[in-house]
């Protein structure tokens, strides 16, 4: 088996490369060129000529779009010159120019040096050749940029790796898309890639193939970066603006956002930045593939969602979660509740409200939440879960989840809107817990049932009536006006249900579940995440609420906190000037203003009952503390006190962070 080198010259026509058969070849090819410090390419050629396996795959697989070139011959970027690869066989040694008959002399300082034989001048393989030499000047593509050239401005170069053949691609296509210029496939398969600038008359080219078979890296074996191609090849339409490209130019607009730009916005990117005209369902798609570079697919969501629960329950002690999958072991339900937010519940108000609001990514799906109200009126999320939609079975599977954390007590009221999937689930799981109408809900469905706008403010005034008989004559006006009305409200959903006077139970002043409805306002960008990058907001979210309130809650002077402090001083400067009767020991008669109110002061009630639904003194109670000599504040409920507000938010909500840690 013999080795032959060969060299190619970059002529603008196709020829056999030169044959090199010995050292006086080399020098002798060396002496017919001006610069002597040219690269000169060089492949190896091995006889016999065989086509191996491994070209024969390549040749098998390759989706050579253009088999026609007239820049480079072909063999200069379809054979490679690295020994670390299988290259092309060309042609039979035989059939190909020798370099011979040279001289071998001495110059002046008796250095060896090699000469053409006299009458047997060497051939320059620069020089356009028609059959013999010609002094016609060759159109050599440079790595120059000339006036009338220009550089891809890119840091490519030969030899340069690439993890694998889509990050060469990716590079190029983001070269391509900065620059201006557009590029076509001349040949690709698995393990070579081969392109052009889709101007026939441009020199820019690259050349790139895998390291070795073996590996997935793939190294750049020829470049030439400069264009001489006109800008009337520049099309707005970008053969290298895919959705692809697209999405990770926008990429960074995205990140440490939940919403960033929509597909008008990413339309308007491509225009002002690259000059490009996308279509909306391009920028959309781009959009998409944005998001799943930074948060993952659904399907990755789904396999790694174990994990992420793993996590979450290490790094934050007590934290409760749940998986629940079909038959067929593929995802059904989660639920979520963090530690934290378990143990801060003995410091809340026993009130929880439940909702539910659809999910927007590519498996739907419903979010399902638990809140609950600090002693500052601000909401405080307990629970959360994923579910496939609002029916009977999920939302008895997911209150069951929160019983185990939360309990049931004759203490707890449970505020949801009136879905009869609800009602049933709440009756199966809570045995003694109080299940009350969302006030809100209510007026909602007599406004789209009965088109009554106009007696809302009754119907408003007779949910927060806290005494029985204004009650009754609020309702007296709506029969009077709505009789259908006042029937629907009585029979069809109840008093009990969404009357404060009326409650059973003990719900304070939350009449409705705009704590929640609020929360799911606050998710809308993200409802469209994969689950585990949902899950991600919520316990960012939660991790900062808890934070910038305990803040609060440590910079707090007064006994009560903020909401209720501010509530509670006009009710302090109305007691002044009521006249106050005492009739034993812990009970006052007070007198003035619009109401009278008989207060015991020991249990805590007052026949206005506004102090006994609120748990907060009201008027009358006030003025009886005066009498009576004792603090106002020991008769407030420990729920709005300050150190119950410290308490609540005393611990730190921890992040998973990326899969990487």
């Amino acid at each position: 088996m013999d080795l032959v080198l060969s060299y190619s010259p970059p002529l603008n026509k196709k020829y056999s490369p030169l044959v090199l058969k010995d050292d006086e070849d080399v020098a002798a090819l060396l002496a017919s060129r001006s610069d002597s410090t040219c690269k000169i390419p060089l492949g190896v050629i091995v006889e016999p000529t065989e086509v191996c396996a491994y070209e024969k795959s390549s040749q098998e697989s390759s989706d050579d779009t253009d088999g026609s070139h007239d820049g480079f011959c072909d063999n200069y970027f379809d054979v490679d010159y690295c020994d670390s690869e299988p290259t092309d066989v060309g042609s039979s040694r035989q059939k190909l120019p020798i370099f011979r008959n040279v001289e071998r002399t001495e110059n002046d300082n008796g250095a060896s040096v090699t000469q053409p034989a006299e009458g047997n001048p060497v051939v320059d393989p620069l020089l356009r050749l028609t059959g013999a030499a010609s002094d016609e000047p060759v159109n050599v593509p440079t790595t120059e940029a000339s006036d009338s050239t220009f550089r891809d401005g890119s840091d490519l170069q030969e030899g340069k790796y690439f993890n694998t053949k889509k990050d060469l691609k990716r590079k190029l296509s983001d070269i391509a898309m900065k620059d201006n210029f557009e590029f076509r496939t001349r040949k690709s398969n698995r393990s070579l890639w081969v392109i052009e600038c889709i101007d026939p008359n441009c020199s820019w080219r690259l050349r790139a193939s895998k390291i070795v078979l073996e590996s997935t890296k793939f190294v750049i074996r020829k470049y030439v970066g400069v264009h001489c191609c006109s800008l009337l090849n520049r099309n707005a339409n970008h053969r290298q603006a895919t959705y692809v490209v697209i999405g990770e130019q926008v990429t960074p607009q995205y990140v440490g956002v939940e919403k960033g730009p929509g597909p008008k916005g990413i339309q308007t990117f491509a225009r002002t930045k690259f000059g490009a005209q996308i279509s909306y369902y391009k920028a959309w798609r781009g959009r998409k593939h944005a998001h799943t570079l930074i948060r993952g697919s659904l399907e990755q969501s789904f396999h790694i969602l174990p994990s992420y629960f793993h996590m979450l329950e290490k790094l934050n002690p007590g934290t409760v979660t749940r998986i629940e999958v079909d038959g067929e072991s593929r995802f059904k339900y989660l639920f979520l509740a963090f530690g934290v937010a378990i143990r801060g519940f003995r410091y809340m108000r026993k009130v929880v409200g439940i909702d539910g609001t659809f999910l927007k990514g590519q498996y739907r799906g419903v979010l399902l939440v638990a809140m609950a109200q600090d002693g500052n009126g601000q909401c405080y999320p307990l629970a959360w879960g994923i579910v496939d939609s609002e029916n009977e079975d999920a939302w008895t599977w997911f209150l069951t989840q929160l019983k185990e954390v939360i309990g049931d007590t004759d203490e707890l009221a449970l505020i949801s809107d009136r879905a009869l999937s609800i009602k049933k689930a709440i009756s199966t799981v809570f045995e003694k817990a109080h299940h009350g109408a969302c006030a809100w809900h209510v007026a909602q469905n007599i406004k789209n049932k009965f088109k009554c706008a106009d007696i809302m403010g009754s119907y408003w005034s007779a949910v927060n009536a806290y005494r029985c008989e204004d009650f009754a004559g609020y309702m007296t006006e709506i029969s009077h006006r709505y009789s259908r009305v006042a029937e629907y409200l009585e029979n069809e959903v109840g008093f009990e249900k969404w009357s404060r006077c009326h409650y059973p139970g003990l719900r304070y002043n939350i009449t409705t579940t705009n704590m929640v409805e609020s929360l799911n306002s606050m998710l809308v960008n993200a409802r469209d995440f994969p689950y585990v990058a949902l899950l991600d907001v919520i316990q960012e979210k939660m991790s900062k609420w808890w934070n910038d309130r305990r803040i609060v809650a440590m910079a707090i002077t007064a006994p009560l906190t903020p909401s209720r402090e501010s509530k509670f001083r006009p009710r302090f400067a109305q007691s002044n000037g009521r006249h106050t009767l005492q009739l034993n020991p812990v009970t006052y008669h007070v007198k003035g203003g619009e109401l009278e109110g008989v207060v015991d002061i020991f249990n805590k009630t007052c026949t206005c009952k506004e102090f006994d639904i609120d748990k907060l003194p009201c008027v009358h109670a006030i003025a009886a503390t005066h009498h009576a000599q004792v603090s106002v504040y020991s008769l407030v409920s420990p729920y709005y006190t300050k150190e119950y507000y410290v308490l609540a938010y005393g611990e730190t909500i921890y992040p998973v962070g990326s899969q990487s840690q």
